[in-house]
């Protein structure tokens, strides 16, 4: 049994450690608020390019850009968007555990974040490249990525690019997710992205079915305007991932993070509980042995 001096240590240890989670509980509550705001505030317009799409889709033949034409190949390139840091919950392993289950064997990876680089470094998969993006997301740092990925694609390279990151639906739960990126499927620009219905407005089926419908005049063209448009909708596709990878990444450190300061808390009460038993225990052998010292000098 320990004694009272051990327990002592370990209730001053475990107060330690539940003012270490409990700061980084506020510093990532911080964080969150700002992430989530960045996410929320770029879904509506990841809703109306997709719209324009559609409607200049409906002006141009199926195969006005090469970034609208399906491939027979099945060379894949994979945008991996993980965290750098841990403590996260099972954020990454639960975006692992997707790759793993959804990508091809042979797909080679481009990545964004520490933690599933160095998994997948491990596993022996070919990276392409590597990309460190700031917090909060600025949407420069989205550019470089976007433009390395078509410009494998144009290349002939790969025969599909898709993205793996972290959803956020809330502040209590994110979805690992796995989006094809390129080539563009124009039956997939007509549907909503799983960020995209989650913006708290519902504007119905017939609103939806008018604002696809809407007629547009292209000046000069349609296949130039698309010319401007796609690489342009690929960049946002693409930040706008980062932005919901990175509200996901803190919000699940914010929940990981009070949860661990309760447990914490929790335990140094049972701690405590265990050393007044004992501390009492020794009052009372104390008092029995002045008991017995006295009763025998009687």
């Amino acid at each position: 049994m320990a004694n009272l001096r051990d327990i002592r240590r370990r209730i001053k240890s475990v107060k330690n450690t539940a003012q270490i989670t409990r700061a980084m509980q506020l510093v990532a509550a911080a964080k969150m608020k700002k992430a989530q705001d960045q996410a929320l505030a770029g879904r509506d317009y990841a809703k109306q390019l997709k719209e324009v799409l559609v409607n200049l889709k409906q002006n141009v033949a199926e195969d006005a850009h090469p970034l609208l034409v399906k491939r027979e190949g099945d060379r894949e390139l994979v945008l991996v968007i993980s965290t750098d840091k841990g403590l996260c919950g099972g954020l990454n392993t639960n975006l692992y555990k997707k790759l793993r289950a959804e990508v091809s064997p042979g797909a080679e990876f481009v990545t964004v974040g520490r933690k599933l680089r160095g998994t997948l470094e491990k596993l022996g998969k070919h990276l392409v490249a590597d990309f460190e993006v700031k917090d909060p997301v600025p949407f420069s740092e989205a550019r470089p990525i976007a433009k390395l990925l078509t410009k494998l694609y144009l290349d002939g390279k790969y025969d599909k690019v898709s993205v793996a990151f972290t959803n956020f639906v809330s502040t209590l739960r994110q979805e690992p997710t796995i989006h094809q990126l390129l080539p563009i499927d124009p039956a997939v620009l007509g549907e909503e992205a799983a960020y995209e219905g989650m913006t708290g407005i519902d504007h119905g089926v017939a609103d939806k079915q008018v604002a696809l419908a809407k007629d547009y005049l292209f000046e000069p063209s349609a296949n130039d305007v698309l010319d401007t448009l796609l690489p342009q909708y690929v960049n946002f596709q693409i930040y706008q991932m980062l932005v919901e990878s990175r509200a996901s990444e803190h919000s699940a450190r914010m929940v990981a993070m009070k949860g661990a300061t309760d447990n914490a808390k929790k335990y140094i009460k049972e701690l405590t509980l265990e050393y007044n038993k004992l501390r009492q225990a020794a009052i009372t052998s104390e008092l029995l042995e002045i008991t017995t010292a006295m009763k025998a000098m009687e």
